[in-house]
C-alpha cells in the first residue's frame, strides 16, 4: 500500500487512521439515524475496502456477510442490499446536515454501487500519511436499470450534501446560490401571490452552445457537434423550458428572462472519449452545475453513447425537481419584464411537491389559476392546475385543505384543456392519466400515460406516475420495472415512488422488502404511506409494530380510518389486488366493512 495517493483535484486522500475515526465519530453519534444491520453494514464496506478488497463489494458478497442471505441469493429478485445501502446513504446525509457538518473528513456511497468514498471535507485539511491506494472499482448496478451518472470530484460531492439540505427547506425558506456561484438572496416559494404574475409570456430558456472539440483531433469534431445536436433534440421534449439554437452574445445579452447557457467540451484520445458539460447562469456567470462523462467507443456504438450522454443530462437539467427549477438557481435577478412570476408559479408547484406543504397548497393553485387568467393558452400551467387539484382527491388526509368545489372534475377539464393546446406535451398528457385514472377510466388513463411516456421517457416523473398507474391497474411487472427505472434516475418526491415499489414487493409476497421500501419513504405526514406500512406489517404478523401504526392512523386520520375500502378502491382497480391488500390490514386487527358496490374490477 502506498503511502499516499492523491485524489482528483491534486488534494491527499484521508488516512486509513482518519476514516476509521471518522466511522466511529459517525457510528457514535445520535443523528445517524441507522438500524444494526445497517451499521454493520457500513462497517463492513469500509473495512473491506481499507482492507484493498474493493474489488468484493458486490451484492452477493454483501448479502452473505451482512444479511446472513444463502448461497441462492439473487440480487435481482432480492434488492434487500440495494435498499439498505439506500438508507445508509440517506442516515450519512443527515448526519453531515446535522451534526457532522464541521467535520473534516466525508464519507459517501456513491450511487450505484457500494464501495465508499473518503474525502476531506472542502477547504479541510489532513497529513493523509498513509491513504487508502486501492483505485475504486467499476460501481456494480442493476443490468436493466440506466447507469449512474459518475461522481464528481471530492468538492462538488462535499457540495452536494449542502445542495441536499437546501432542497429539502426550499419550500419553507429562501435559499443560496451556490456551486461556484456568489451568495444570493432569494424569494421563498412560499411567499409568492397570483397578483404577482404578470401578463407577458416567457419560460427558463437553454442556449445550447455548440459542443467543443480538442483542436487537432478532427474525430472529434463530428462527435462534438452530433452531441449538440443530440442534446437540443432530447431538451425540446420538456414542454416547461424553452431551448434556443446557438446565438451570438450580443443577442444573448440583451434578452430578457431567466436564461442558461448549456456549454461542453469533448477530449478524444484512442477509442476513449470524455465529454465534459456545465450549465451557466446568464445573469451572473455562475457555474451551477457540472459533470462529465466517459465512454469507451472500441466497446459502445457512437451513435448509442450521443443517446445515452444527452438524456442523462437532458433529464438532470429539465425534469421536475431538476436543475432548472430548483430556486436558488434561477432567481439571481427579476428581469423588467415577460413572465418571471409566472415561472415562479411552476418553481412554487415542485417546491409545494416535493414536500406535500399543507400550507403552500392554496397559494400555488391560486397563483397558478392566475398565471392561467393571463396566460391561457400556456398548455404547462393548465396540466400542473390539473395536478393541483388532483391532490385535493389523492392526498386530502394529508393536505387537510380547503378543498375545490369538485376538485375531480375541475383536475379533468384542466387536464383536457391542457392536452387541448398542446396534444404533444407530455406533463398534460400526464394530468389526463391521473385525472382519467380518479375518474375510474383506467382505460383512458393507460392510453394517456403511454403517450406521455412515448413522448418523453426521460421525464422521470412521466415514467414513475405511469408505472405506478400501470401497477395499480394490475400490471404490475411491467409497472412496477418503470417505477424502479425512475427511481434510479432521481425523481422529485422519493417517498412516493418508494411506497411504490413497498407496494410492487408486497404483491409479490416479498414482505421483507416490502418493509424496507415503506420505511424508506417519508412516513411522517402521509397517511395513505402509513397505511401501506400497516398492510404490510400485518401481512409479516408483526403486530405490535402494526399496533403504533394504527395508533398514528387514528389520531391523524381518523376518516381515512372509516373509509379503507373505498380509498383502497380509488387506487387499487382490481379487486383481488383490493383484497389482498386488505387482507394484511385484516391481519393487523382492522376491521374491513364488506364491499358494497366499490370501484373495481376482477
Amino acid at each position: 500500500m502506498q503511502s499516499s495517493r492523491a485524489s482528483r483535484d491534486g488534494a491527499a486522500n484521508p488516512t486509513i487512521n482518519e476514516i476509521r475515526d471518522q466511522i466511529e465519530r459517525i457510528l457514535s453519534s445520535g443523528e445517524f439515524h441507522a438500524p444494526d444491520r445497517g451499521r454493520r453494514f457500513l462497517e463492513f464496506i469500509v473495512e473491506e475496502t481499507l482492507s484493498g478488497r474493493a474489488d468484493y463489494l458486490k451484492a452477493y458478497t454483501i448479502a452473505q456477510e451482512v444479511f446472513a442471505r444463502d448461497t441462492s441469493f439473487d440480487a435481482q429478485n432480492d434488492p434487500v442490499v440495494r435498499i439498505e445501502a439506500g438508507r445508509i446513504r440517506r442516515a450519512l446525509e443527515r448526519y453531515y446536515l446535522v451534526a457532522g457538518h464541521a467535520d473534516s473528513i466525508v464519507v459517501t456511497i456513491p450511487k450505484g454501487g457500494y464501495v465508499p468514498s473518503f474525502d476531506y471535507a472542502e477547504g479541510a485539511c489532513g497529513a493523509a500519511v498513509q491513504a487508502v491506494s486501492t483505485p475504486s472499482p467499476p460501481l456494480e448496478r442493476d443490468p436493466t436499470k440506466p447507469a449512474p451518472a459518475p461522481t464528481r470530484s471530492s468538492p462538488a460531492r462535499y457540495r452536494r450534501w449542502i445542495w441536499y439540505g437546501i432542497a429539502v427547506s426550499a419550500a419553507i425558506i429562501g435559499i443560496i446560490g451556490f456551486l461556484d456561484a456568489p451568495r444570493l438572496s432569494v424569494t421563498s416559494p412560499r411567499a409568492l401571490s397570483s397578483s404577482a404574475v404578470s401578463s407577458d409570456g416567457s419560460q427558463p430558456r437553454i442556449m445550447v452552445e455548440p459542443f467543443q472539440n480538442v483542436p487537432g483531433k478532427a474525430a472529434s469534431v463530428d462527435i462534438a457537434q452530433g452531441l449538440t445536436d443530440e442534446i437540443v433534440g432530447q431538451l425540446t421534449k420538456f414542454k416547461e423550458i424553452v431551448v434556443i439554437a446557438p446565438r451570438t452574445q450580443q443577442e444573448l445579452q440583451a434578452a430578457e428572462g431567466p436564461w442558461f447557457a448549456l456549454q461542453g467540451s469533448v477530449r478524444l484520445e484512442a477509442d476513449k472519449m470524455r465529454l465534459i458539460a456545465r450549465l451557466i447562469r446568464h445573469a451572473d456567470g455562475a457555474v451551477i452545475w457540472a459533470d462529465d462523462y466517459d465512454a469507451d467507443l472500441g466497446e459502445r456504438n457512437l451513435l448509442e453513447v450521443e443517446t445515452d450522454v444527452a438524456q442523462r443530462i437532458a433529464t438532470t437539467i429539465a425534469q421536475p425537481y431538476g436543475i432548472a427549477f430548483q430556486p436558488y438557481v434561477s432567481k439571481i435577478a427579476k428581469p423588467d419584464s415577460g413572465d418571471w412570476e409566472a415561472y415562479t408559479c411552476t418553481l412554487s408547484y415542485y417546491a409545494y411537491r416535493a414536500e406535500l406543504d399543507p400550507q403552500m397548497h392554496t397559494a400555488v393553485r391560486d397563483c397558478l389559476k392566475e398565471a392561467i387568467r393571463r396566460l391561457p393558452t400556456n398548455s404547462t400551467y393548465w396540466a400542473l392546475l390539473s395536478l393541483i387539484y388532483l391532490d385535493e382527491v389523492r392526498f386530502q388526509y394529508q393536505l387537510r385543505a380547503q378543498p375545490s368545489p369538485r376538485p375531480l372534475a375541475l383536475a379533468a377539464d384542466a387536464a383536457k384543456r391542457a392536452v387541448d393546446l398542446d396534444p404533444q406535451n407530455a406533463r398534460a398528457l400526464q394530468a389526463l392519466m391521473l385525472a382519467s385514472f380518479f375518474s375510474n377510466d383506467v382505460d383512458a388513463a393507460l392510453r394517456a400515460g403511454a403517450a406521455a411516456y412515448a413522448i418523453n421517457p426521460n421525464d422521470t416523473e412521466v415514467a414513475g406516475e405511469y408505472g405506478f398507474h400501470l401497477a395499480m391497474s394490475g400490471k404490475w411487472d411491467t409497472g412496477c420495472e418503470l417505477i424502479s427505472g425512475a427511481i434510479s434516475r432521481n425523481p422529485g418526491p422519493r417517498g412516493y415512488y418508494e411506497v411504490g415499489m413497498a407496494l410492487c414487493a408486497y404483491m409479490r409476497g416479498d414482505n421483507q422488502a416490502a418493509e424496507l421500501w415503506a420505511r424508506m419513504a417519508d412516513l411522517k405526514y402521509n397517511p395513505m404511506h402509513h397505511l401501506v406500512l400497516l398492510a404490510i406489517l400485518g401481512s409479516s404478523g408483526k403486530l405490535d409494530e402494526g399496533r403504533s401504526e394504527q395508533d398514528w392512523l387514528q389520531t391523524n386520520a381518523p376518516v381515512l380510518m372509516e373509509n379503507i375500502r373505498k380509498e383502497v378502491a380509488l387506487r387499487l382497480r382490481r379487486a383481488v389486488d383490493q383484497e389482498r391488500f386488505l387482507d394484511g390490514l385484516r391481519a393487523s386487527g382492522i376491521a374491513i366493512p364488506p364491499a358494497d358496490g366499490m370501484i373495481g374490477s376482477q
